[in-house]
C-alpha cells in the first residue's frame, strides 16, 4: 500500500522550501472551543505511536517533534494511558524540553469508574508531568456511565479543565450520539474524513447544536486517502486555499467543516509536522470549495 512518504518529495526538501519558512513566521488558525471560548489551533498531534519507552533512537524524532511544534505555538496533543507507554515519553520529552506549559494535553480514561477512574486520572497527570490535564475523555466510551461523573468531580475540583467522550468506530455512532444528546459534554473525539464521512450524518450536527467542540481522528483514512491519490497530481485548483500537498487538501477539508475544532494526524516525524501544520495556515475551503474536494474524490 502506498503511503504518505511516497508523496513527498524528500524530508529535505519539504524543510526547505519557502512555503515552510512562511509558516514558521505565521500564527496557525485556532478555534474557540464552545464551551468556554478559549481557542486551540486547528491541527494538533496524535501519539498512538510514540509508546517506544526509553529506547533513545526511537525518542529522538519524537522529541524534535514536540520542540518543532513548540516554536509553531504548540496545540493538542492527544494521548492515553493505552497507547503503551505514550504517556510517559511525552512527560519525558515536556520535561527535558522545559515545556510544561506549552501544550493543550487530551487523554482519556477507559476503566470502570469510581476510585479506579480518579486513580487512572492522577497516573497520567503525573507521567505527563504538565500540571492538571487539559482534556480527559472516556475512551470508546467504555462504562460512560460509571466515568463520566468521576471527570465532571475532577472538572469542578480543578484537577481537569475538559470532559469528553471518543470514538473511532462507526458501530458507536448510535451511541456517542445518544451520549452526545443526553449529557453535558466539552468535547467528542470522532474518526471522520474525506474518505470516512459518516459523522456528519448526525453526530457533527449534534456537536453544532449542542455546542461540543470536535476533535478528529484518522483524518487521513487509515492510509486510503493516500492510497487513492497514489499517481494523481494536487489539482491546480488547491492553491485557491492554500493547499500545496496531499496532506493538507485532505487536512483543510476536515477542519473547514464548521463543526470541527481540530484534527489530530498520528506525528511522529518532523517532516510530516510541518506538511500538517500548513493545513493550519493561509485560506481554508469553503462550502463550494469543499463540495468540489467530495466530487473530484469520487471521480478517482
Amino acid at each position: 500500500m502506498p503511503t504518505r512518504r511516497t508523496l513527498l518529495k524528500s524530508a529535505a526538501l519539504l524543510a526547505a522550501t519557502p512555503i515552510t519558512a512562511h509558516a514558521r513566521a505565521t500564527p496557525l488558525i485556532s478555534k474557540p472551543i464552545p464551551s468556554s471560548g478559549q481557542r486551540i489551533p486547528i491541527v494538533g498531534i496524535g501519539t498512538n505511536r510514540y509508546g517506544v519507552g526509553g529506547d533513545t533512537t526511537a525518542l529522538r524524532p519524537l522529541k524534535d517533534t514536540l520542540a518543532k511544534f513548540a516554536e509553531f505555538g504548540g496545540g493538542v496533543i492527544d494521548t492515553a494511558p493505552s497507547y503503551r507507554s505514550s504517556e510517559t515519553v511525552i512527560g519525558r520529552l515536556i520535561r527535558e524540553l522545559g515545556l510544561q506549559d506549552a501544550f493543550f494535553i487530551a487523554t482519556k480514561c477507559d476503566t470502570g469508574g469510581g476510585e479506579e477512574t480518579r486513580s487512572q486520572i492522577q497516573a497520567s497527570e503525573a507521567r505527563l508531568n504538565s500540571g492538571p490535564l487539559d482534556l480527559v475523555a472516556v475512551h470508546n466510551i467504555h462504562d460512560w456511565q460509571q466515568q463520566l461523573p468521576v471527570l465532571r468531580d475532577a472538572k469542578s475540583a480543578g484537577k481537569i479543565r475538559y470532559v469528553g467522550i471518543t470514538t473511532s468506530r462507526h458501530a458507536q455512532f448510535e451511541a456517542v450520539g445518544d451520549i452526545m444528546q443526553s449529557e453535558q459534554l466539552d468535547f467528542v473525539q470522532l474518526n471522520y474524513s474525506l474518505a470516512d464521512r459518516g459523522a456528519e450524518q448526525r453526530l457533527l450536527k449534534i456537536a453544532a447544536d449542542k455546542g461540543i467542540a470536535v476533535m478528529v481522528n484518522l483524518v487521513f483514512g487509515r492510509g486510503k486517502l493516500f492510497s487513492a491519490v497514489k499517481g494523481q497530481t494536487l489539482p491546480d485548483w488547491a492553491t485557491d486555499f492554500d493547499a500545496t500537498s496531499w496532506a493538507q487538501l485532505f487536512l483543510k477539508y476536515v477542519v473547514s467543516h464548521p463543526a470541527v475544532s481540530c484534527a489530530i494526524p498520528g506525528t511522529t516525524k518532523v517532516h510530516h509536522l510541518l506538511d500538517n501544520l500548513q493545513a493550519a495556515q493561509g485560506r481554508l475551503p469553503d462550502a463550494t470549495q469543499r463540495a468540489r474536494i467530495e466530487k473530484f474524490f469520487t471521480t478517482i
